[in-house]
């Protein structure tokens, strides 16, 4: 814990900053001091096969961190001989928040900056940033930019629907005091190697990917939520279990034609070779990790209320009780089922192919 004299100096060379994270919607990020850098933001594309993509639209410049360790400051003096805070050391930088928002691991140093993975996976130097350390939760908005994911009859994309619901849940955490980041601030396309890359990076208590479902078996008597958990992981499962139960138990208090596959629950997708079907969940092997399916988007009842922004808010509140439980309960979840065998791919994308990465 940081003395009163500590906090007072740290407040204000965030203050001094201008970091502010205005995001509709969002409650403001907490950020980590940075050393000092240049005024300027200096993206240089590291060697590759492929050519470099022009930049898609990226977060507002007024979105700033995910949730980061505030960093120890040295003690005040007199303010003629105030001491600035103590910079964070380059080994302890896992993420940047680049000015424009975009979150990005960190790979090393260089003289003119940071070395970052871009969301597309290419190899940049950003001159300046807000480093972020650690984090208690991971949330990944599925698709973005160019991979709209599974789009409903009247044109509403998945990619908006997702990226709602985790800035809700960011919110509700960020009250609790959990340490907060996503993977995607905007609507931009982001690697399931970055995604993951970005996860075991931070060493999170729990990650998950939110996602909206397409192609259900038929009707249900209730809302035909999924979750996925990463297979011979118990963390994973009871985490799988609680999302599922307080995401069908909000979703519920709407009466509507909902749909389902007809093993909807909490469950498991093996590949091949017996392990993880999804790669957010192979990848991200190490990191307690679920994958979110909260309702059919395909399906025009549930399209019409996933357009909502109040209802996108119950599916977040709902997804951050969900992961308080899990942090600081031992309850079990519930839901759990056996799934029929798929031999259908789950939809495409998340490659890096055609990928153009935001201005950062």
């Amino acid at each position: 814990m940081m003395r009163s004299a500590v906090a007072v100096l740290f407040l204000a060379s965030v203050v001094g900053a201008g970091v502010v994270d205005t995001r509709q919607g969002d409650a403001p990020d907490r950020v980590a001091s940075t050393a000092t850098t240049t005024s300027t933001t200096t993206t240089t594309a590291a060697p590759e096969t492929t050519t470099t993509a022009a930049p898609t639209t990226a977060p507002a410049s007024s979105t700033t961190a995910a949730a980061s360790t505030l960093l120890p400051a040295t003690p005040a003096t007199p303010p003629s001989t105030a001491v600035a805070p103590v910079p964070v050391a380059a080994g302890d930088v896992k993420v940047l928040v680049t000015p424009s928002g975009v979150v990005v691991p960190v790979t090393g140093r260089e003289a003119t900056g940071y070395r970052v993975t871009t969301p597309c996976g290419r190899s940049a130097v950003v001159a300046k940033g807000t480093p972020v350390i650690d984090a208690d939760v991971v949330l990944d908005a599925g698709h973005g930019g160019a991979e709209p994911g599974a789009i409903s009859p009247t044109g509403l994309s998945e990619k908006g629907i997702n990226l709602g619901v985790v800035n809700a849940a960011r919110a509700a955490l960020e009250k609790e005091g959990v340490r907060t980041v996503r993977t995607r601030t905007g609507d931009y396309r982001v690697t399931i190697a970055t995604r993951t890359q970005i996860a075991k990076a931070l060493k999170p208590k729990a990650f998950v990917a939110v996602h909206h479902n397409a192609e259900p078996d038929g009707p249900r008597d209730g809302p035909g939520s999924e979750t996925y958990y990463q297979i011979g992981s118990p963390d994973s499962k009871r985490l799988a279990g609680l999302i599922y139960e307080e995401v069908v138990k909000a979703l519920s208090a709407y009466e509507i034609a909902w749909v389902a596959d007809t093993d909807a629950g909490a469950k498991y997708r093996a590949n091949v070779n017996g392990g993880d079907y999804y790669g957010i969940l192979r990848n991200a092997q190490g990191v307690t990790s679920a994958l979110a399916e909260m309702a059919f988007v395909s399906n025009p009842a549930e399209a019409d209320l996933l357009s909502r922004p109040d209802v996108q808010q119950v599916e977040g509140e709902a997804l951050a009780r969900a992961i308080l439980r899990y942090l600081r309960t031992g309850e079990p979840g519930s839901g759990f089922t056996e799934p029929y065998p798929r031999s259908s791919p789950a939809g495409g994308g998340g490659g890096s192919s055609h990928c153009a990465d935001p201005a950062l």
